[in-house]
């Protein structure tokens, strides 16, 4: 698999222009270990994870179970979350490899360069809400204010993940492989909803060193309008 992406070049090209950004772009990866077309799409992801400007995330869906090989991170929670998508875009199906790129823009397949593109679109649009985080006494703090006059109902989130991980696929579509994981999501939480029509001052429990972001996405789901990684 690495030869094959040195001779596509593609992972250099990922990393062009990385650099910081106030309100980075969510990139969503749908997939499974018993996908045999998923790796390819979580090299992608893997490239995007060290970038500044990406919050990369690996959704392990549930519904490729049934073919030979339960994936070990999947959980019901995820594939809801990617029907939620399809049924937002009036689509009666879903797909894996699936990238999703700041809750609009949706890809499937492993497709670097429109991922890319679609990051580097929503990485020059204006910003419309800032958003800071901070810790106390093992809280998170969250506030945040509207850049618009927009009042449509946002949903604030937490997302928690695991940086690395590596799987050995005993059965399945993936069998004998050892595959690496970047962003593995464990947890997706609502904290709350907010309008907008006023600053958010936002309190919620922190537990764990895993690394994670606060997600404040339009209902739907929706375009994400602003994204932070934890402090």
């Amino acid at each position: 698999m690495r030869n094959f992406w040195a001779a596509m070049g593609m992972a250099g090209w990922l990393a062009i222009g990385a650099a910081s950004a106030e309100s980075p772009v969510v990139v969503e990866l749908f997939t499974s270990q018993g996908c045999s077309s998923c790796p390819p799409a979580d090299h992608i992801l893997s490239e995007l994870a060290r970038r500044d400007d990406v919050i990369a995330l690996g959704l392990h869906v549930d519904y490729w179970d049934y073919i030979g090989w339960a994936d070990s991170f999947a959980q019901p929670g995820f594939t809801k979350r990617q029907k939620s998508y399809a049924a937002a875009a009036g689509e009666r199906m879903v797909y894996t490899p699936q990238f999703v790129v700041g809750g609009g823009e949706r890809i499937v397949g492993a497709k670097p360069m429109e991922v890319m593109q679609a990051v580097m679109d929503l990485s020059e649009a204006p910003p419309r809400i800032e958003v800071e985080l901070g810790r106390e006494a093992g809280a998170l703090l969250v506030s945040a204010r509207r850049a618009t006059g927009e009042t449509a109902p946002i949903l604030v989130q937490l997302v928690r993940y695991r940086p690395s991980s590596s799987v050995v696929i005993e059965s399945g579509e993936n069998a004998g492989h050892q595959l690496d994981y970047a962003n593995v999501v464990t947890s997706w939480t609502l904290l709350g909803r907010w309008t907008g029509a006023e600053d958010l001052a936002l309190s919620a429990p922190l537990d764990g060193d895993l690394p994670g972001a606060v997600i404040l996405q339009e209902e739907g789901p929706g375009a994400i309008l602003a994204a932070a990684r934890l402090p």
